[in-house]
């Protein structure tokens, strides 16, 4: 029965996100159709996102392949799902148990302070508290300390990381109905104030004007399958296109094989979208009757790609430009001593578009493209520097992506090594 609740109900995103749109709906009183449809929609989006998600990570999996392959580059693969997948062989009740008190810590901060958040991103919710679990194991915490510990790290980020964005956040979706519930956030803080240093916001990616000849690139769908298409190209004439077709085509011409991977990857973002405009438009309003009854004033916060309809073009620019900052670490990681992270383009994608959209809400064109290549850089270095305070785990060949388990990882792994 534990198990059920900690992995199957807490640790399934859509299960989560469906049971808060559930008592949302309860507390509104709302009819059972209402209730019915507006708990099963929720769950739906979220599916939805969650399946156009894996498309992406699957075609941006074969052409992490091709570049391995290309350029010969060993080294690290950041990849937070299979981090924490790994962590919970190991320490999978301290990180349920930090999981569940982190949820309660959530609601009593928001309840009690002015920072009215509740975090919604249920898989980064189970990262964080696998994280968590595996620095204070590393630095000789255990039982009750351990949980206790971990638990107000967790809630205290599940408040303080949508909070410190939302102003940004503001500005891109034009009102405040909604936060960004993502462990990201350093990163996207970190585009949003460099965009307001060196770009103009009234000069928005989303202005781009486009020639009637490429009038077809105003369709996102097709402006991503051609810049994918592109970015596949120009990588497969180093991998070679005998080790394309042998190793990750099963034989198919490498020209129709990267073709259709290209437009894979822009089939999964049109998943993605559709999939946050129907969870959207149904958690939000159900959120009001946790908002009015239990923490009044509350606001969701909600997985990255909540904000990407609003500033397509930055998207894509946002995630070039972050991956052009992953390219840049390469080679800058071994010249300060440490392991060389190579880019993963999951991380790269869904981290380096938000900070797109950050930069370009700040400082337009210029913003979107400056802060995801800051970005970029950020989620290079912050892995190499938190492998050392894993443990045995930073050896395993991967580690956690995105900027906050970066942050949080290594101070708590310094403050533990500090009182010995």
């Amino acid at each position: 029965m534990v198990d059920f609740i900690m992995k199957d109900i807490l640790g399934t995103p859509s299960i989560l996100i469906g049971l808060f749109a559930l008592v949302g709906l309860l507390l509104q009183k709302k009819s059972a159709a209402d209730t019915v449809s507006g708990t099963l929609k929720t769950v739906m989006g979220f599916v939805i996102l969650g399946a156009g998600a894996a498309v992406i990570e699957g075609s941006l999996g074969v052409f992490r392949g091709m570049f391995e392959k290309a350029f010969a580059i060993a080294g690290v693969v950041p990849n937070t799902d299979a981090m924490a997948a790994i962590a919970q062989k190991s320490f999978g009740t301290e990180t349920a148990l930090i999981m569940v008190f982190g949820m309660i810590a959530n609601i009593l901060i928001a309840k009690f302070t002015p920072f009215k958040y509740i975090f919604l991103t249920g898989h980064h919710t189970l990262y964080m508290a696998a994280m968590l679990a595996v620095v204070l194991v590393t630095g000789g915490v255990t039982g009750v300390p351990l949980v206790i510990i971990g638990s107000l790290l967790l809630g205290a980020m599940m408040v303080f990381s949508p909070a410190i964005l939302q102003r940004y956040t503001r500005q891109i979706t034009g009102s405040d109905d909604f936060a960004l519930g993502h462990f990201g956030s350093f990163g996207y803080f970190m585009a949003g104030f460099i965009g307001k240093l060196v770009g103009d916001k009234t000069k928005t990616t989303e202005d781009i004007k486009v020639p009637k000849s490429l009038g077809f690139l105003r369709d996102t769908s097709v402006a991503i399958s051609l810049t994918m298409a592109i970015l596949f190209l120009v990588v497969a004439p180093f991998a070679g296109p005998s080790f394309i077709e042998s190793e990750l085509s099963g034989g198919t011409n490498f020209i129709v094989f990267i073709f259709i991977q290209a437009v894979t990857f822009a089939a999964g973002v049109y998943i993605v979208l559709a999939g946050v405009r129907m969870a959207i438009g149904e958690i939000v309003p159900a959120f009001k009757g946790i908002a009015e009854k239990v923490v009044k004033g509350a606001k969701p916060a909600l997985d990255c790609p909540t904000v990407f309809p609003f500033a397509p073009n930055a998207v894509i620019i946002g995630f070039l430009s972050s991956f052009a900052g992953g390219i840049l670490s390469v080679f800058l990681l071994p010249l300060v001593g440490l392991t060389v992270i190579v880019p993963g383009l999951v991380p790269h994608f869904f981290c380096g578009a938000t900070a797109g959209v950050f930069g370009n809400a700040t400082g337009g064109r210029r913003g979107a493209i400056i802060g995801a290549f800051v970005n970029g850089i950020i989620i290079s270095f912050l892995p190499a520097l938190l492998l050392p305070v894993l443990g045995s785990l930073g050896l395993e060949g991967t580690t956690f992506g995105d900027t906050d388990f970066g942050i949080i990882g290594i101070l708590l792994g310094k403050l533990l090594s500090f009182f010995g």
